[in-house]
């Protein structure tokens, strides 16, 4: 091979054996921000990850995990989340204050897993928690809707107590307050155990509506499109593999929650089987089912609605990374 070729190959395999770190460090990272860490947001971010899914898309991804729903849409209000999984209502309460996002796919219609739950001694039913302490994970959160159309529904009064995603278990069994609003699986696993009964299963009693979608900002939709559709392609490759993989999930959830397999596997079958699968904001139901979850957060006590079409985004519809 003459020395020319010879220099022109090495040179040519010198560039692509610096380019590929570069390119990999140079990959966009998007911040998912996620409610609590015991919750099936953050079981979907997680599989994404473990999957390489971001990375099929070319994208990086970092999951930070806090304390509850409004603290979640806090911090993407603050610049340090891109996308994040909240309800509408915080949407629509955002908007009046300035903080401009909207859902830009659909995750959930429903409180799935959701229960009021009291200590397995506890003679209370929900009639008798007037006046008493229920604990929350933190105002403005799906738990303080929940609670909020428990007081509207039952047409009682008690006090919400916020304690972060982590605190609710344990200030339930310790007393410190008389109930809790608690999702899955923590609600299947004290159950379970017999520490704790449910006294109202809201994914049965609250009427259908959109409880909770993925969000972001309308800047960093305008800005970074296509960051936006890639991770949703990669959340919603990582329903699709869940969905294909029970036994895979379900060792996950329990290894992620460290829980029993048998508590995983009921999360599995009456939480990650009940989820949205598409996320298309588009669809025709979707408008009734954003109005009747901000209809609730109002009979709950929310001022700051805005109009529906304000809240929603039809500019993106998640293609699931294949696995």
């Amino acid at each position: 091979m003459p020395i020319s070729r010879r220099h022109a190959l090495a040179s040519l395999v010198a560039v692509t054996v610096l380019a590929a770190p570069f390119a990999a460090s140079a990959a966009e990272t998007i911040r998912v921000g996620l409610p609590t860490k015991t919750y099936w947001p953050t079981t979907i971010a997680e599989t994404a990850v473990r999957q390489k899914l971001f990375e099929k898309e070319g994208i990086n991804a970092e999951l930070t995990v806090y304390r509850g729903g409004a603290e979640t849409f806090e911090a993407m209000a603050a610049g340090a989340a891109d996308i994040i999984l909240d309800p509408p209502s915080l949407v629509s309460a955002g908007r009046k204050k300035g903080v401009m996002s909207k859902i830009v796919a659909n995750a959930a219609m429903g409180a799935f897993g959701w229960q009021l739950m009291v200590p397995v001694k506890s003679t209370l039913d929900v009639k008798d928690l007037n006046g008493k302490k229920v604990a929350i994970t933190s105002a403005g959160s799906g738990s303080d809707l929940l609670a909020l159309w428990t007081i509207q529904d039952r047409k009682i009064d008690f006090t919400r107590v916020p304690v972060g995603g982590g605190g609710l278990v344990p200030n339930l069994l310790a007393g410190n307050v008389e109930a809790a609003v608690v999702y899955s699986p923590l609600s299947f696993q004290i159950t379970k155990s017999g520490e704790a009964r449910p006294i109202l299963d809201f994914a049965k009693e609250v009427p259908a509506n959109l409880n909770g979608g993925w969000i972001v900002l309308d800047k960093y939709a305008d800005s970074k499109p296509e960051v936006v559709q890639k991770a949703l392609n990669a959340l919603y490759g990582a329903l699709q593999f869940m969905r294909a993989n029970r036994d895979v999930t379900v060792k996950l959830i329990a290894e992620l929650y460290d829980m029993p397999p048998e508590i995983a596997a009921l999360e599995y079958e009456n939480t990650i089987m009940k989820l949205e699968t598409s996320g298309d904001m588009s669809a025709p139901n979707i408008p009734g089912a954003v109005q009747k979850s901000l209809d609730l957060a109002k009979l709950g006590g929310l001022k700051d609605i805005v109009p529906v079409e304000e809240v929603i985004s039809t500019k993106f519809k998640p293609v699931p990374t294949k696995f």
